[in-house]
């Protein structure tokens, strides 16, 4: 019965492969590899780079429907990526295994054996996992019934990592693990006359329930700056696992950077941005968009023109809330600002 099954899995992986669209040299990159093994640290979007010019594209040269692009589990270390050359185009295969000892080539698939935790994400990990439950994006009044902190039995102005709290309406049906939030800038959206779509909760720490009571005991256990009497507590989700492939959106995007995470102003690779548009507007994790600039030149005479636009990177979309995302930013080819146009790559 194993044997059946392990037989039915590969032809199945097979006809996936064989299906997969074949392409022309022109989506390749120039100095492209015609194998190339998967080690730690690779990401779906840096191994579509060595690949693709357009590494937004990689679920077409996989052959991936709707359903494949949400499956988190598909390439692991030690694999070995191949480009094929057909009479129809170019494709990628894979093979599952150091080498050539397999002989059977097997498109990305649910790997049984392995460890789901060892399949290789779409962007860095590390850069996104803070940003995963936090930060939080509210309505105006989003916080206001959240339980509160009321301050240590010492009296405490200051708070931080290790000091035991008390607080108020905490209530026991929630679990033990908690954040802490504050209540923070508006985010507005330019497109609609400035308004309000969202309030950006700051991030503060985590703290740890330890006897639920009318007025309950916690202990904070992480603080990322000062925390103060008054701030909110909201229970602590469960990791957001994000590994969507890279991927367009189906339909029309039309958005804007509304503001960057950390209060920089610099706008370049590796950052996280706040963009006006949401799953209300067909966005999911996974969607790559391109970031375009729009300047404007004075004329001798005087007179203000409107440049055409230039595209200066993409990001990477990880998060999604209703009329807000984040994103990061994976290239940058030029300036980035705020109020930076998104689209369709």
């Amino acid at each position: 019965m194993r044997k059946l099954t392990i037989s039915m899995v590969m032809c199945l992986s097979l006809l996936t492969a064989l299906s997969a669209k074949a392409v022309d040299n022109s989506m390749l990159k120039s100095d492209v590899p015609y194998r190339y093994e998967v080690v730690e640290g690779d990401t779906l979007w840096g191994i579509a780079a060595r690949f693709l010019k357009e590494p937004w594209r990689w679920p077409e040269i996989w052959g991936l429907n709707r359903t494949q692009l949400k499956n988190p589990h598909k390439i692991f270390p030690g694999d070995t990526i191949i480009l094929e050359k057909t009479l129809q185009g170019n494709r990628l295969q894979l093979i599952q295994g150091k080498g050539d000892q397999r002989t059977v080539k097997l498109s990305p698939r649910i790997r049984t054996d392995q460890a789901q935790s060892n399949a290789i994400p779409s962007i860095p990990a590390a850069v996104i996992e803070p940003f995963l439950s936090q930060p939080l994006v509210v309505d105006k009044d989003g916080l206001a019934n959240a339980p509160y902190m009321l301050g240590t039995s010492d009296n405490r102005v200051v708070l931080s990592t290790g000091n035991t709290v008390y607080v108020a309406n905490m209530p026991d049906y929630l679990g033990k693990a908690w954040q802490i939030f504050r209540s923070g800038k508006a985010l507005k959206d330019p497109d609609q006359n400035n308004r309000v779509i969202g309030f950006e909760a700051e991030y503060l720490g985590n703290a740890s329930a330890r006897v639920f009571d009318e007025i309950s005991t916690a202990v904070i256990t992480h603080s990322t700056q000062e925390i103060l009497k008054g701030d909110r507590l909201v229970p602590a989700p469960g990791l957001i696992f994000n590994n969507y492939a890279p991927h367009a959106p189906d339909s029309l995007i039309a958005g804007r950077i509304i503001s960057v995470y950390g209060g920089v102003t610099e706008i370049s690779r590796g950052a996280i941005v706040t963009l006006n548009k949401g799953m209300r507007d067909g966005l999911e994790m996974g969607h790559v968009l391109a970031i375009f600039r729009r300047s404007q030149t004075r004329l001798p005479d005087g007179k203000m023109v409107e440049l055409p636009e230039e595209r200066t990177g993409l990001v990477f979309v990880f998060r999604v809330f209703d009329q807000l995302s984040y994103a990061l930013v994976v290239r940058s080819t030029g300036t980035i600002k705020i109020l930076d146009a998104v689209k369709n790559p």
